[in-house]
């Protein structure tokens, strides 16, 4: 290539880059101004919506300071009313007071006075009364006190016969309940020699023995229930319920 189609080459791109970086430089100034121009419009749209929240801010503060204000006053207002309606009360209550004591007062005078005309109208006839009432009283005293003594004695007397009674009836039980036992012993006995018997006759002897003593067994169970006291609300023991151990001493049913 020529010398001077190089040289003008060159210039040609030297143009290039410089229209190419003036360029770019008014790109950037845009940009920047664009940067700006957003910028101051987001701080006076901040400023304006921080004013707004001012004065809302302040707004809601004197109202609130008005409510408060208005409950205030309100509640003043209540507490001298109820403070005037107490002492009304109050006021109306010790009147009421006052002439009932007085009322009262003069009723107890008025009676004071009535009590002192009857006390000397009947000053001699409530001594004759008093008199007589005192006499009536020691004759009764009197008369009552041999009563209750003659009441006691009785009382003593029928006991010490019930206590006697009572135990001579125990002793008698206690003497049934004895030979009920012996008689339970030879039984049993008499069972085992029954069946331990070595011959009829043996067997026999042994046999008549045991009938007789079941017999005498028989005999004092019957006695036995005669004398016990039948429990208030219950039946005597039925034969076929009785659940007596053979032998029992204590058994109370007939077998």
């Amino acid at each position: 290539m020529p010398m001077s189609e190089q040289k003008e080459s060159s210039v040609l791109f030297s143009l290039k880059e410089i229209m190419n970086l003036e360029e770019d430089r008014i790109r950037q100034e845009e940009a920047e101004q664009r940067r700006q121009a957003e910028s101051a419009a987001q701080a006076r749209i901040d400023l304006e919506r921080r004013a707004r929240e001012e004065e809302e801010a302040r707004l809601n503060a004197e109202e609130n300071r008005k409510r408060a204000e208005e409950q205030r006053v309100r509640e003043d207002a209540a507490r001298l009313e109820a403070i005037r309606v107490a002492e009304m009360e109050k006021a109306r209550l010790d009147a009421e007071n006052a002439a009932r004591a007085e009322a009262m007062r003069q009723q107890q005078e008025h009676e004071r006075q009535i009590a002192a005309l009857k006390h000397d109208k009947h000053k001699k006839r409530l001594t004759v009364i008093a008199t007589g009432a005192g006499i009536f009283l020691l004759v009764a005293l009197v008369g009552g006190g041999l009563y209750i003594k003659h009441q006691q004695e009785v009382s003593a007397a029928q006991a010490a016969a019930a206590q006697q009674a009572q135990a001579a009836a125990q002793a008698q039980l206690d003497k049934l309940m004895a030979e009920l036992k012996a008689q339970s012993e030879d039984v049993q006995n008499l069972q085992s020699a029954v069946q331990n018997a070595h011959d009829d006759a043996a067997r026999a002897a042994a046999q008549k023995a045991l009938d007789d003593a079941k017999a005498k067994q028989e005999q004092t169970k019957q006695q036995l229930n005669n004398r016990r006291p039948a429990t208030p609300g219950t039946a005597a023991p039925h034969k076929s319920n009785c659940n007596c151990t053979p032998g029992d001493p204590l058994c109370s049913c007939i077998p």
